[in-house]
């Protein structure tokens, strides 16, 4: 067996990095993706309770493989304990109650780019009280709900990556 090459491209990680937040995900398989794409980034990946699964689940290893060590993961209780221990970092949210594209925004290291869960999304009144917070992805809502969460994750966090560092294009 060959063992392809594999090259590391130059580019500037923002500093600090970013924060991918997961508002009470309920799949292991997503969560387990998102922290692989959190490995490969050096974004902090932020979960808030209740999950749907254990950190342990078989899953959840399984999805993000031997990453795990390189994922820094913050837990939080609750939404509310979240607002209140990040209360100084800028937050964007993610939803297809969105009226923005997701290109709109204008990213910043140390953004919290807010998910919500698989079945659920983010809690309306969070919506409500965050209205030119809120983005979306663009797809045919004729055809589907929503898009997968990790592909949401990807999308977003590659065009705040995109946008930080401008020098990458």
């Amino acid at each position: 067996m060959t063992i392809r090459p594999r090259n590391q491209l130059d580019f500037n990680w923002p500093d600090p990095p970013l924060n991918i937040v997961l508002v009470e995900p309920e799949i292991p398989q997503n969560t387990g993706n998102i922290a692989r794409l959190c490995a490969a980034t050096g974004t902090v990946l932020n979960l808030i309770e209740p999950l749907g699964f254990q950190l342990t689940d078989k899953h959840v290893k399984r999805a993000g493989l031997d990453y795990w060590d390189a994922v820094e993961i913050r837990k939080f209780p609750n939404l509310v304990t979240f607002q209140e221990k990040t209360s100084a970092i800028r937050k964007l949210y993610f939803s297809t109650s969105g009226t923005q594209s997701y290109t709109e925004a204008e990213y910043q290291p140390g953004d919290c780019l807010v998910f919500g869960s698989e079945g659920h999304g983010l809690p309306l009144e969070l919506l409500e009280a965050n209205p030119d917070d809120v983005y979306n992805i663009p797809m045919r809502l004729e055809n589907v709900r929503s898009l997968n969460i990790a592909n949401c994750a990807s999308i977003v966090l590659y065009e705040a990556l995109r946008q930080i560092n401008p020098s990458y294009e």
